[in-house]
């Protein structure tokens, strides 16, 4: 006989909880205690939250360690618009074991509804960004109070090289053939040496037009990817033409399993490192025969096989069924189209109404 004990930050063992993430066939680099810390690091952005839920056996005591939920709250900068704006986010979805029971989820996902956010203010609604399936936990989510979200993906098998290539739209084959004429003025710059903080700001100008322009919602400020460079957390893979930034991406990595989690474990992990496209811009008005929102995705790709990483996440492609130009882009790199969605717990629905009304009132008037 078992019993399911809720975690909090202070409760939980910091290895236990990094080897359940590189483990779990669930786990995600936001799931991470390196996550969790970057986002405390920013408390003007963010009140981050984590509980975790642990199986105890009743006639040994032996505890395990068998889900963990990282997320944070956060909100919009005006007084006003932080009473309509405040939401918890729960990036990648929470890490579960393998073996975990629906009642080990649902107490879980409970806790995080509860407890698991009261000191970092009353949201108006918790969401997971899903990068894995979560369809056998499907009950657990509901019996939480949590409602499903159709949501779309793309996954790209980075372990060989020459089927990344074949796998590409003929489009985008020929993009890249003209834009990496012998990398004569076209570079990728992803090493750390040759990247500076300089070089992410000058970045970051890009993305906020892009932002500014065609995405129209809220962007992190330019403190978010300095603390991101500054701390390792994001590896910025920069586009030069000439010697100008002219595109490029923020990915983040899930750690590798190292000498100890080799064999049976490493293989029920079922990879070998994931690659995450978290941000994503290119001047492609300015440079139409550089492509370089195309180039930054396939530099990325190469970037994740080069790490051994196994799969390159490009985190999102909008709802089944509505028309999204960023879906159609994706598309073509040759990955996987998954459905994984999203998890939606609403705490106070009026707001969330009167919320996303205004989302769309914003986006038109821009």
């Amino acid at each position: 006989m078992s019993v399911q004990t809720i975690l909090t930050y202070t409760e939980m063992d910091r290895e236990a909880w990094s080897r359940l993430v590189q483990t779990s066939r669930t786990g995600t680099w936001f799931q991470t205690p390196e996550a969790y810390n970057f986002y405390a690091s920013m408390p003007d952005l963010f009140r981050p939250f984590v509980v975790a839920v642990e199986r105890v056996n009743e006639l040994t005591v032996e505890r395990t360690l068998q889900g963990v939920c990282v997320g944070y709250v956060t909100w919009e900068r005006s007084r006003l618009k932080q009473f309509f704006t405040g939401r918890a986010i729960i990036q990648g979805g929470p890490c579960l074991a393998d073996d975990a029971t629906v009642e080990e989820v649902t107490a879980l996902m409970k806790a995080v509804t509860g407890y698991g956010i009261r000191d970092t203010g009353k949201p108006i609604y918790i969401e997971t960004r899903n990068f894995n399936d979560y369809s056998r936990w499907h009950s657990a989510f509901e019996a939480a109070g949590f409602s499903y979200q159709p949501h779309l993906n793309f996954h790209v098998d980075c372990t060989d090289k020459q089927k990344m290539w074949e796998q590409l739209s003929d489009n985008r084959k020929r993009q890249i053939r003209r834009a990496d004429l012998g990398y004569q003025n076209l570079d990728f710059k992803f090493l750390d040496d040759i990247v500076t903080e300089d070089d992410v700001r000058e970045w970051y100008g890009i993305l906020q037009e892009l932002y500014r322009t065609k995405v129209k919602t809220p962007l992190w400020p330019v403190e978010f990817f300095v603390q991101a460079y500054k701390q390792g957390v994001g590896q910025f893979i920069l586009i030069r033409h000439e010697g100008k930034i002219i595109g490029g991406s923020m990915v983040v990595r899930k750690p590798t399993p190292g000498p100890s989690l080799k064999g049976g474990e490493m293989e029920k992990a079922g990879e070998n490192g994931v690659v995450y496209e978290w941000y994503e811009c290119g001047m492609n008005a300015e440079y139409k025969e550089q492509y370089p929102s195309v180039m930054a995705t396939w530099a990325g790709m190469l970037y994740a096989h080069e790490q051994g990483c196994a799969r390159y996440d490009m985190m999102g492609a909008g709802v089944p069924g509505v028309p999204y130009g960023v879906r159609d882009f994706k598309a073509e790199f040759g990955g996987t189209q998954v459905e994984h969605g999203r998890w939606l717990y609403v705490a106070k629905p009026l707001l969330y109404t009167i919320g996303k009304a205004g989302v769309r009132l914003l986006k038109r008037a821009h």
